[in-house]
């Protein structure tokens, strides 16, 4: 559960890896391959056993790819990992490219050799990007193969444990509604639409839909495998023998046959004739093409668990509101430390990072972290997707700016905050963006909006005090999370990037601005909130929507200029430090305590 700070990629893993890639692919008869991040389940957070890019570069961050040619090869990232791809990988093996911009199709246009067979693994790829890499072969001449083994996994010795943790009931306190409601109600869904089944292929849909939860992915409690799920409400669920327990076998009960994972294909070699649903977007082109084989009328369309599972129910809110009155009284410990004990300098980021882990621990409810913790002190803050390792731990300089985004996984909730502090005595110009970025916030917090409206058409309200100064962030401003499961999940977000999902209620979502200043500091508020029916507007026209905060915690009065917030602004934050005080007061004592009535007294 502990996080780590030890950096598993580095320069010597391509070194090592490479040559023996190119020999396990000469042998296999092909001229080049294509190693996604992506793993059979398509999961944010990638296992170990399964990390391939990881292994075939070094690089281990959360996007990315690799293609591999006979003499030479190419590493494609985001702008989040710009820096960190340069510290993992070995530009002499290496080229750097850009994931979104071109990506691996104008790489391959432009390199793969004419007549070259490039392998790719189609339990890796989706349908629809793996088209976009074979138009592109196609005008090199290059010609795309499917494997049936991965090379890499022929010869990766030393290679994790698969992962075979026990799939577990979540009771119906936490979920709110019985798993053989969930499946007759989609079942009768899926017959409305006139198909036959549907393959369930994320795993966050399989411990939604079943009422379950896994041990198999790191940060979110997921069991791998897959599922059939039937027009009737009743399903086949695929997992690995040694995951299954009578416990899991008697909570599922009869409508629900539990099925070894080698059985997935013959089954769906069974769907002949049948109209199959199957989601392009988190499954992959294997299941397509098996589908295919079968002479099954395959219907693209989305996971219906999706929305469900993003809309949350009664029970599901209130365990989440649980989750983060807990939660915030760790955090709130946590912050009164920053102010005393972290105030001294001599701090580090991976101590100040092991402190907040430690006071969640205390909580006896943790039961495990919900990503690993972005811990930025200084500059490193200015790194939107830090990620603190013994060779980058830096003090929590005074002067500076320290960062710390964290969650935690409680049986009830998960949860996302960031916080900003300042250590020492911050700068007019560090007090300025804090102030905007708060702002940002703040507008986002008490919009009211109608019922159609979607992410990207309120993102702009979080950037527009800094669009003021001529400022901005490139990262999206919020994303949806779970409960118990993962903390990022579509299908909304509050972004720039146009979203056609609008924002409904129960669905829980981030409010998370900031401003980054490469090689000084970083500044970001982040909180949850969920989406509710707004109180009648007097004499408006349209039943509308808002925001409920979820987290609770102070932010950091210090770094706010009074002077630039408007009268609603100033009431916001005081109303939400009333807030704080009043649910997480009761829950510390001593010098928090004393320090905790401190930090939320109005304005």
């Amino acid at each position: 559960m502990f996080q780590t700070y030890d950096d598993p990629g580095g320069p010597a893993l391509g070194r090592k890896h490479l040559p023996r890639l190119r020999k396990a692919l000469k042998a296999a008869g092909l001229d080049g391959f294509i190693v996604p991040h992506e793993d059979e389940w398509q999961n944010e957070y990638v296992p170990p056993a399964y990390d391939r890019l990881a292994w075939a570069t070094g690089f281990t961050g959360s996007a990315g790819a690799a293609v591999v040619l006979a003499d030479e090869a190419a590493v494609f990232v985001d702008g989040r990992y710009t820096l960190q791809v340069r510290a993992q990988v070995d530009e002499q093996l290496f080229a750097y490219r850009d994931l979104v911009d071109g990506g691996v199709p104008a790489y391959l246009r432009e390199r793969a050799p004419k007549g070259a067979k490039i392998g790719y693994d189609p339990k890796l790829h989706s349908p629809d990007s793996l088209e976009r890499i074979r138009a592109a072969a196609d005008a090199a001449g290059a010609v795309l193969v499917p494997v049936t083994q991965n090379p890499i996994d022929t010869i990766w010795d030393d290679r994790p444990p698969i992962p075979a943790a026990k799939v577990v009931p979540q009771p119906e306190t936490y979920t709110g509604e019985g798993a053989a409601s969930k499946r007759h109600r989609l079942g009768d869904a899926l017959g409305g639409e006139g198909a036959d089944a549907v393959v369930i292929t994320s795993p966050a849909s399989i411990a939604w839909l079943f009422n379950v939860r896994g041990g198999d992915v790191a940060r979110t409690p997921l069991p791998l495998g897959e599922a059939l799920l039937h027009k009737d409400g009743t399903a086949d669920l695929f997992l690995a023998d040694e995951k299954v327990s009578p416990e899991l076998r008697q909570w599922l009960g009869n409508e629900v046959a539990i099925k070894p994972s080698d059985e997935l294909q013959p089954t769906l070699a069974g769907l002949g004739g049948k109209k199959v649903k199957l989601d392009p977007s988190t499954s992959s082109a294997w299941y397509f093409e098996e589908l295919k084989k079968a002479g099954a009328e395959i219907v693209r369309g989305q996971d219906p668990v999706v929305l469900p599972r993003a809309c949350k129910n009664a029970a599901e809110i209130e365990g989440s509101r649980k989750a983060h009155v807990r939660d915030g009284a760790a955090v709130s410990r946590y912050l009164h430390w920053l102010a005393t004990d972290g105030q001294s300098g001599k701090v580090q980021e991976i101590e100040a990072c092991e402190r907040l882990e430690s006071f969640r621990h205390d909580t006896k409810a943790l039961q495990d972290l919900s990503f690993d913790s972005i811990s930025g002190a200084g500059p490193n803050g200015a790194i939107v997707h830090y990620r603190v390792t013994k060779k980058t731990n830096r003090k929590l300089a005074r002067g500076s700016l320290f960062l710390i985004d964290s969650g935690g996984q409680y049986l009830d909730g998960t949860t996302d905050i960031t916080r900003t502090v300042a250590i020492g005595r911050a700068s007019p110009e560090m007090k300025d963006r804090f102030t905007r970025v708060l702002k940002g916030h703040i507008a986002l917090s008490r919009v009211r909006f109608p019922k159609g409206t979607t992410g990207h058409q309120l993102d702009a309200l979080a950037r527009m005090s800094l669009w003021e100064a001529g400022l901005d962030y490139d990262h999206g401003t919020g994303h949806g999370v779970g409960v118990y499961l993962g903390v990022h999940e579509g299908p909304h977000r509050i972004a720039k990037f146009v979203n056609t999902q609008p924002l409904e209620p129960g669905m829980i979502v981030s409010n998370e601005p900031g401003y980054y200043k490469t090689g000084a500091y970083g500044i970001r508020i982040e909180n949850l909130q969920v989406v509710t029916p707004a109180a009648d507007i007097d004499g408006g026209e349209r039943p509308m929507l808002g925001f409920e905060t979820l987290t609770l915690a102070p932010i950091a009065r210090e770094l706010i200029i009074k002077k630039m917030l408007s009268k609603d602004e100033l009431d916001w934050i005081n109303g939400y430090h009333a807030k704080v005080w009043d649910k997480i007061g009761p829950l510390v004592d001593g010098e928090a305590k004393a320090w905790l009535e401190a930090a939320t007294k109005p304005l």
